[in-house]
Order: structure tokens, then sequence, then C-alpha cells
């Protein structure tokens, strides 16, 4: 067996056998022990969880991408917005979500505007985990083709069947302790490479120079200010509304410890942007071959693959590769498990079957995560357009659901009919706009660079409490609780 191709399968029965031993922690296999680890998650374990599941296998490629392809701005857009994002989501956000107890992101729209409306905001929760699942399984796969020479399908299927599997045995424990030992294969991978990658460059001050001389200048590689952002507020706000972020603060043994640890997450994830930035810099002086550097223009996404499969010795390309598994598996695994935990808890408990007994909802809960695990590795091997549709779906949280989650949590006069007008209006505003990812006409001749996304979302943080008010008198407001218990919390 191929020597590579042999430390794969040892790293992947070693992620088996993490999460094996973190299912122990299970005690009653209960929706809290299974869905928010019961509540009792330390602190370091959920920053280092939370930090695992945001630096993924985009943040890794898409980082190094962005700098090659094209500037600085748009190498550090992805990992420094997505760390702001955590800073903001653990000063604002944690603390009340986890006073309040609730178990996923959809419980506090239940709580304000009822079931049924929640059940429709659940779609773009659910579609938005599905398809960045599913865009983590291509890129894993792309991975292993230019490294290993592996085939996709086989790369998928093996990444696929081994993180669903841990991640039923042992729900959120088995997906929090098998994320710490993938982030630090990330760090250990990363930080072998790097000097290498480096040194094989000319050296640091080498590839920095040669960087300001040959990076990209002008064309459509270099984005407007107002399209970044706008694109930058889309990955801050809507990098919020996400139920595998709130997982982890609900995890928490304290509200407290909710926002602390979204912090410190934030600090991390903004600090592990440096290596595949220097790496994107580092390939403009790389000596490439012809081919390569051919390679490259055509397909940038493939730069920093390339550089573990040529610009180090063989084992460090191994370590180079592991710190990509290792970050797409963890956020695969979290995006599966909270995809599994809004469909079991907020539509099959809360909604369709209010008495299901723990049992029964245990099994619901695996049988959820095993449903999207294969529907993510049926996309991965057949959508050629998943990336397209994880950006566009991200795109929506964005707009429609962060302006719902600030009604719902601070706005005691949000009602339902402000938060069904804020969405239809907001939707309509950002589908008008058209997108060139998915080939959909541009319905609403919105100027040139006019930021689209903002200004959708904009729209509904203005029209839902504005409606809500209007309407107030005949459907009154309902209290911010936990739907769970049906006992009242403050809202601050």
């Amino acid at each position: 067996m191929n020597p590579a191709i042999a430390a794969v399968v040892v790293m992947y029965g070693a992620f088996m056998a993490v999460g094996w031993i973190a299912s122990r922690r299970v005690r009653d296999g209960s929706a809290a022990d299974l869905i928010v680890a019961g509540r009792q998650m330390p602190l370091w374990v959920a920053a280092l969880t939370m930090t695992a599941t945001w630096v993924d296998g985009g943040y890794l490629l898409g980082t190094t991408e962005g700098v090659y392809k094209g500037s600085l701005a748009l190498g550090l857009q992805g990992g420094v917005c997505f760390g702001v994002s955590l800073i903001l989501g653990g000063l604002f956000f944690a603390r009340v979500m986890r006073r309040l107890g609730f178990t996923t992101l959809i419980d506090p729209f239940e709580a304000r505007f009822g079931k049924q409306w929640a059940a429709v905001l659940f779609l773009p929760a659910l579609a938005s985990e599905l398809f960045w699942s599913a865009e983590l399984l291509v890129a894993v796969g792309s991975t292993f083709g230019v490294i290993l020479g592996m085939d996709l399908t086989t790369a998928i299927l093996i990444s696929a069947i081994v993180t669903t599997a841990y991640t039923v045995l042992g729900g959120m424990w088995s997906v929090a302790y098998t994320d710490i030992f993938q982030l630090g294969l990330v760090a250990l991978g990363l930080a072998v490479a790097l000097p290498f990658v480096i040194h094989g460059a000319g050296g640091l001050s080498h590839i920095w120079s040669a960087y300001l001389q040959t990076r990209p200048r002008g064309g459509e590689l270099q984005p407007s200010v107002i399209g970044w952002w706008d694109t930058s507020a889309m990955l801050i706000f809507g990098g919020i509304p996400w139920n595998c972020y709130f997982q982890r603060v609900l995890s928490c043994r304290t509200p407290d410890d909710a926002s602390r640890q979204s912090v410190l997450a934030g600090v991390m994830t903004i600090v592990l942007t440096v290596p595949p930035l220097l790496m994107g810099i580092a390939a403009f002086s790389y000596p490439w071959s012809s081919d390569l550097v051919a390679r490259l223009q055509a397909t940038p996404a493939d730069t920093m693959p390339l550089m573990f499969a040529r610009a180090v010795p063989p084992f460090v390309g191994v370590l180079g590769l592991s710190a990509i598994i290792g970050a797409v598996t963890s956020s695969f695994s979290s995006s599966i498990l909270s995809a599994g935990s809004m469909l079991s808890w907020n539509c099959c408990k809360r909604l369709l079957w209010p008495s299901v007994s723990v049992a029964q909802l245990r099994a619901m809960i695996r049988s959820s995560i095993l449903l999207f695990g294969v529907l993510a590795t049926i996309l991965a091997l057949k959508v050629q357009s998943v990336q397209a549709l994880w950006f566009f779906t991200s795109d929506l949280v964005f707009v429609l659901l962060f302006p719902q989650l600030v009604a719902a949590l601070f706005d005691p006069k949000a009602n339902r009919v402000g938060s069904i007008a804020a969405f239809t209006v907001s939707l309509i505003l950002r589908s008008g706009g058209g997108e060139p990812l998915l080939g959909l006409p541009a319905l609403i001749p919105y100027p040139t660079a006019w930021p689209i996304k903002t200004v959708a979302a904009a729209a509904g943080f203005v029209l839902l409490p504005l409606v809500s008010r209007a309407t107030i008198a005949w459907d009154p407001p309902a209290p911010l609780r936990n739907p769970a218990d049906q006992v009242a919390v403050p809202a601050a």
C-alpha cells in the first residue's frame, strides 16, 4: 500500500477511535446529551470545537486561493470575517441563547412566531447546512486527487462514511473531541509545511517582494469596494444564524462560558488565516513548471494542495493533507449533526410528534444524522454546482435569518406578521438581483455594484419592527421563552 494512503487509513481509524471514546460520555442518550452535550461542555473544549468547525476546507483552500488569484483583501476576507462573526456572536448572542436554555437556532423563532412559521424559517437553515456538507466533501475529494491521485468518488465515500459513523455514535460529544483532534492536525500540518514552502519559494522577504511585483492588478479579480463590503457583511452577520454555531454555544455549562468560548474561537480563527495566507503569497514566487503554472491559472483552488504535493517532502505533504482532511471532516460532522438536530427536534418533535419518547427521539436524531450524511454524499457525487449553492444559501441565511434572529431575541414587540412580511420582502429583493453562480437572471434593475445582500437584509431589519407594531392589535407578540418548558424568561 502507498505509504501516504496508509497514513490516511490510520488517520481515519484514529477519528473513529476518538469518536468512540468520546461517545462514552453520553450518559442517558437523551436529546440534550446528543444535541448539546448535556450542557456540560467545558470552556476549552467548546472553544476548540468551535474553531475547528469554522476552520474548514473552504477556509484553508479559499484563503490561499484568494491571495493567489486576487489580492490580500480577498485572501483575508473569509477568515477575518468569520473570526469577527464569532466574536460578535459571543458578545451579543451567545449569552442570551444559553441563558434561555434553547436547544437549536430555531427555538427562538418558535417562541416568538409560532411552530408553523418557525418550520418555514427552518428551511434556509437546513438547506445551508446540507449544501455546506456536500461542498466540504467535494473539497476533501479534490485534495485527495491532487496529492494522492485517488479518484473523487472513493475519497468522498471514505470521508463521508467514517465521519457520519462517529457522529451517529456519540452526537455532540463525539463531534467535539474529534474536532479537537482534527484541529490539532490542522495546526501541526500547517506549522510543519509552512517553513518548507517559504524556503522553497526563496525566503520570506523574497516571496513578499515577488508578490507585490506580480499580484494581479485591475480586472475582475480585484473586488470593488462596495462589493467587498457587501460580501464581508454577509460573512460577518450571516455567520451568526447557523445552528452548528449555536449548538456549541448551547452546549456550554454557563451563559458566561458560552460568550467567552465564542470570542476565544473568533481570535483563534483569525490567527489561523496566517499560514494559508503565506502559502498563497509564496505561490507567486515558487519555481513551478510551466504546466503547473497553467494549471494554477486555470484552477487556483488547487494552490494549497499543489504546495503540499510539490513544495514539501513527502512526509510533510501527508501532514499537509492531514490538515485539510482534519479541517473538512470536523466541519462536515458538525454540519450533519446540526441539520439532523434541527430536523428531529424542531420539525419532528416540536411540530409533528410532541409526545415522542426519549428512546424514540434518540433514534430519530441518529437517523436524521445518517440521512443528512447520505444526502450530502449524494449531492457531492452528483451535483456540479454544490459550491455555488452553498454560497447562495449562505447568502440567504444572512438576508433571511439574521434580521429574524435579532428581532426574536431583542425586540419584545416582534410578531409573526412582521416576521412574514420581512422574510418575504427580503427574499424578493435578494432573488430579484439574480445570482450569476446559479445562472439566475436579474429581475430587478439594481444600479451597478449595488450591495444587494446588505440592502435585502436591511429591508428585513426595517420592515419587521414596523409591521409588527402596525399589526400588534390583532397579532399580539409572544413572550420570549424556551418552548420546550414553557417558562417565560426576560429577554434582556
